[in-house]
């Protein structure tokens, strides 16, 4: 898969262009020095929302690639202040939201509370799409936790763990095969990431 599926991808799932996406494509990509302006415990709950949306099943979850590290990593390099202080506030307002820590909720309840947030902002979204009439997604502004959806799917599939073992990873592609038979239920190819 490449780099541009990728993005569309994640541009469908979340109903949104990503944020940050121009500094990762001019070659400003966050270089994983460990230095964020993420505290440890905002890495870790990080880490737990990104696993709560990819737990881990016969292949890895999110926490398990350091999603939450590559996130605090993405928004601290990648994002304007602007939507940096709108992540922090998503942030914030999910603990908020969970009564005041998202990491005391049990799983079950941490996946309700996630699954209302995307029910927002996907709400959200089409709102604002209605009144744009689609005119101008510059104007479209993000609920937090399509920011966070987006950045915990692309954080994931481009890790070693989600290139590798989640989708189907070949380092050097051989032949072209353009009648390729499909086997259902085969997860995508993860070619030239």
């Amino acid at each position: 898969m490449e780099r541009r599926e990728l993005l569309k991808m994640i541009a469908a799932a979340t109903g949104a262009a990503m944020i940050g996406m121009p500094a990762f494509v001019f070659g400003q990509a966050p270089v994983p020095s460990g230095k964020t302006a993420f505290s440890d415990s905002e890495v870790a709950k990080l880490d737990e929302i990104a696993d709560t949306i990819l737990p881990r099943t016969k292949t890895p979850g999110a926490k398990d690639a350091g999603v939450g590290l590559f996130m605090a990593q993405f928004v601290s390099d990648c994002y304007t202040p602007e939507y940096q202080k709108i992540f922090r506030k998503g942030l914030a307002e999910i603990d908020q939201r969970a009564g005041g820590d998202f990491m005391s909720l049990t799983p079950q309840a941490r996946t309700e509370l996630l699954r209302a947030l995307d029910a927002e902002a996907g709400t959200q979204r089409g709102a604002t799409e209605v009144a744009t009439g689609g005119a101008n997604p510059k104007s479209v502004k993000l609920h937090y936790f399509a920011m966070i959806k987006q950045l915990v799917l692309f954080g994931y599939f481009t890790s070693k763990a989600g290139a590798t073992q989640a989708l189907r990873y070949v380092a050097v592609p051989g032949r072209y095969d353009g009648n390729l038979a499909y086997e259902p239920g085969t997860p995508a190819w993860a070619g030239n990431l």
